[in-house]
């Protein structure tokens, strides 16, 4: 049983990720079609509100859920707590956290409020990608890992990942 109820928690980790993923890129597009002329800003902003709405409602916050049920389900079954995983608890309370601010998004946009700048938006889709890679790395390596080189590795990677953002905006208003 332990086998079926860790798959199901996976396969709702990676829908939940799949949704936090497109759901930022879905806000950056439907800031952006702000830019565009009428009819064409109305038409993408009715487009995009409906994807949003679809995705948020129908995959994301579901597969969040069902994330929040497996993952304790897991543990339970595992039947002890080792100290990888109370931190790897606490980078996935930050990414519930994260949620919420995306929920907060969703909301706004929704309501036609767009308080955020495409830029900024591209910024915040990475956060998912940083709480992807830390709880995924203590999820395999687990004791091995050491807290030094693994915060270490975290913070070299954020600061490539923000590197790419800045180079790709350096990229993009080139053309």
């Amino acid at each position: 049983m332990y086998n079926y109820i860790k798959a199901l928690h996976i396969i709702f980790i990676v829908t939940w990720f799949s949704g936090l993923f497109y759901i930022v890129r879905l806000f950056v597009y439907n800031t952006e079609a702000g830019e565009k002329s009428e009819p064409e800003k109305s038409i993408l902003r009715s487009h995009f509100t409906i994807m949003i709405k679809r995705l948020w409602l129908g995959i994301t916050w579901p597969s969040a859920i069902a994330t929040l049920i497996f993952g304790p389900l897991v543990w339970w079954q595992l039947g002890v707590t080792p100290v990888w995983l109370h931190i790897k608890l606490a980078f996935v309370v930050g990414l519930y956290a994260y949620h919420f601010t995306l929920h907060a998004m969703y909301k706004q946009q929704m309501k036609g409020i767009f308080k955020y700048s495409s830029q900024q938006l591209r910024i915040w889709n990475e956060v998912a990608t940083i709480f992807l890679v830390a709880i995924v790395m203590l999820a395999v390596v687990k004791q091995n890992m050491s807290v030094v080189w693994g915060l270490a590795g975290l913070i070299g990677f954020v600061i490539v990942l923000m590197s790419a953002i800045k180079i790709y905006k350096n990229v993009r208003t080139k053309k």
